[in-house]
């Protein structure tokens, strides 16, 4: 199967067949930018943002925490520089599949917590997800393969496929690894443009935990069918982040 990894050349664009989200829902999400908004994040503490790793391919960037609409200016937006880049060092960039699509950024300062930028959740690791538990994915991804642009956040519940089913040959076999989660794979998916982003899912106690991180889809179309958008599972990576700098807190609120 041909692998397309999603970081877009075309900014803006949005989430397969999802719907715009009500601003500043999902508090933890950044747009990572460049000369362009190129991918998305996951701000984990206040100066410590998650990614993929395929999406650094620049020298410089900057997260823009509190974005809503890539088109106007709306006055709560913070834009801050990334200091350092810690990309996985097991991360292959000719082998997308062979999976550790992670990498960590340090900001040049923290993030002001407030009603619009909040933390999100890490798992706990070697936490699971069970087949069909509801997650959603969000960004500003196309809206198809080559499609239309949008400028605002979108949103898409993407239930998660158990490894049991996305490792079947007819899914995304040998393809999906145990560090990886798949999720999706009907009509709703990531696309270009929402590498990096969060897979945001409920846990028991009410909050929303990132438990993955946008890293491809199939090469024929976002939302393929049997070929659910999968995402580097974060509690697969939990040590390695702890490593790099960031404490793993469990600090954030239920926002929905």
């Amino acid at each position: 199967n041909l692998l397309v990894l999603l970081p877009s050349l075309i900014a803006f664009n949005r989430v397969v067949n999802g719907e715009e989200a009500r601003p500043y829902s999902w508090p933890w999400q950044v747009s990572l930018e460049s000369f362009f908004p190129t991918c998305g994040g996951t701000l984990i503490s206040p100066n410590w943002v998650l990614t993929a790793a395929h999406c650094i391919t620049f020298h410089t960037y900057r997260v823009v925490l509190a974005e809503h609409d890539m088109n106007r200016e709306e006055g709560s937006e913070q834009s801050i520089m990334v200091d350092k880049m810690f990309i996985h060092p097991k991360w292959n960039d000719n082998c997308v599949s062979c999976g550790n699509d992670i990498a960590l950024l340090k900001l040049q300062k923290s993030a002001i917590i407030n009603d619009k930028v909040q933390l999100a959740c890490l798992p706990q690791y070697g936490a699971t997800l069970v087949h069909n538990q509801p997650c959603y994915v969000t960004g500003w991804g196309r809206l198809y393969s080559g499609g239309p642009q949008a400028t605002t956040l979108q949103q898409a519940l993407l239930p998660v496929v158990g490894h049991s089913v996305c490792t079947q040959s007819d899914w995304w076999g040998s393809s999906a690894k145990t560090t990886m989660v798949c999720a999706g794979g009907e009509s709703k998916s990531a696309c270009h443009g929402d590498s990096g982003g969060p897979l945001n899912c409920k846990g028991s106690d009410g909050r929303w935990y990132v438990e993955g991180v946008t890293s491809f889809v199939d090469g024929r179309a976002c939302n393929t069918p049997r070929k659910p958008t999968v995402f580097t599972r974060v509690a697969s990576f939990v040590p390695w982040i702890s490593e790099s700098g960031e404490p793993t807190s469990h600090s954030g609120i239920p926002m929905k």
